[in-house]
């Protein structure tokens, strides 16, 4: 989670924050993928990224770097900012007149997708770890080991050859190491540091239960509805007392347009089964407070409400008859 971060990044820079230093693992990488349709026809597309959240976007038509966060630009001066850019519009046009000049040597047909991952992890009280990891059409293609790419299995002689292709420029190869050695690894400080008070931010989760027939007589499905909450990573899971229900099935973690995030989290169980089942959610905002929602007892609620509600409006309204009634006489 972000927010533990802080903690080693207080202590590399030389701040004192606590004793307990928690060991996490920081990455910051940039993402490509680029769809060639023929030799005439390319789209890239780029994004950075702060471990799951994204900080940065690429204009292909501009070449630009777009910044999605006030805190984006870290603590690099605009000239270096500047510097980078020119080197991924350098490295798109590259790519792309190396690819569609020679398709033959590299054994590629049209049409195909590349997509690539390159960035460095940052481990607490240990070293930096470089990476570059790419793929055509899905399937591993290469990687990146002492300062050399290396082909991947799956990527055949198509992949040995842009490797030996690209291990001859030496100086490509000293750029490379150099950015995901020491840029990178600057850069993602910088972007802790410029974001603390955005990436620490906690949103408590609302939790609520809901239920659907299933498709199948005498079932329920029931739905444990997780909203709101700020930094993304979660736990829910359904329980039975304290044994945790392995049918459990957890959707797609969604956005909010605030930023916070939204969770379904379901249970199909047998409807006479359903009694005694509870919903468990734990995040860093509960600090070690779950959530736990027990099904039924909302409904349980809701009826005890409405039997003394509505018998306390009739009499009341009862009452008022009366007393006019009685006026009404007294008058006459």
């Amino acid at each position: 989670m972000l927010f533990l971060h802080f903690l080693f990044l207080d202590v590399v820079l030389g701040g004192s924050i606590t004793e307990n230093v928690v060991q996490e693992n920081i990455s910051f990488y940039v993402m490509q993928i680029s769809s060639y349709a023929n030799k005439s026809w390319v789209q890239n597309h780029g994004s950075g990224w702060l471990d799951e959240l994204q900080t940065h976007g690429w204009d292909s038509e501009s070449d630009k770097i777009i910044f999605l966060h006030t805190w984006s630009r870290g603590n690099f001066s605009n000239e270096e900012l500047e510097d980078l850019q020119l080197l991924f519009h350098a490295y798109f046009s590259g790519l792309a007149l190396r690819i569609q000049h020679q398709p033959s040597q590299l054994e590629v047909k049209y049409p195909f997708e590349v997509q690539a991952r390159a960035g460095c992890e940052l481990h607490s009280g240990e070293h930096t770890k470089g990476f570059i990891h790419a793929a055509v059409n899905g399937l591993n293609f290469l990687s990146y080991q002492n300062k050399s790419l290396v082909p991947s299995p799956e990527g055949g002689t198509r992949a040995q050859k842009f490797c030996d292709l690209f291990n001859t420029y030496e100086g490509i190869r000293e750029t490379v190491y150099y950015l995901i050695r020491d840029t990178c690894p600057r850069f993602l400080l910088g972007l802790l540091d410029a974001g603390k008070m955005d990436l620490q931010r906690q949103v408590r989760p609302e939790v609520w239960l809901s239920s659907s027939p299933n498709l199948e007589p005498g079932r329920l499905l029931l739905a444990c509805h997780v909203s709101g909450f700020y930094p993304k990573p979660i736990w829910v899971m359904w329980m039975r007392g304290a044994q945790e229900q392995l049918e459990t099935k957890q959707g797609d973690i969604l956005p909010h347009a605030d930023g916070t995030w939204y969770l379904r989290v379901t249970l199909d169980v047998a409807a006479r089964e359903a009694a005694g089942l509870s919903c468990r959610v734990r995040h860093s905002s509960l600090r070690d407070q779950d959530i736990i929602l027990y099904w039924g007892h909302g409904l349980s609620v809701i009826l005890i409400t409405f039997a003394v509600i509505v018998p306390l409006v009739l009499l009341i309204v009862l009452m008022l008859l009366y007393k006019k009634r009685c006026t009404y006489q007294g008058i006459q």
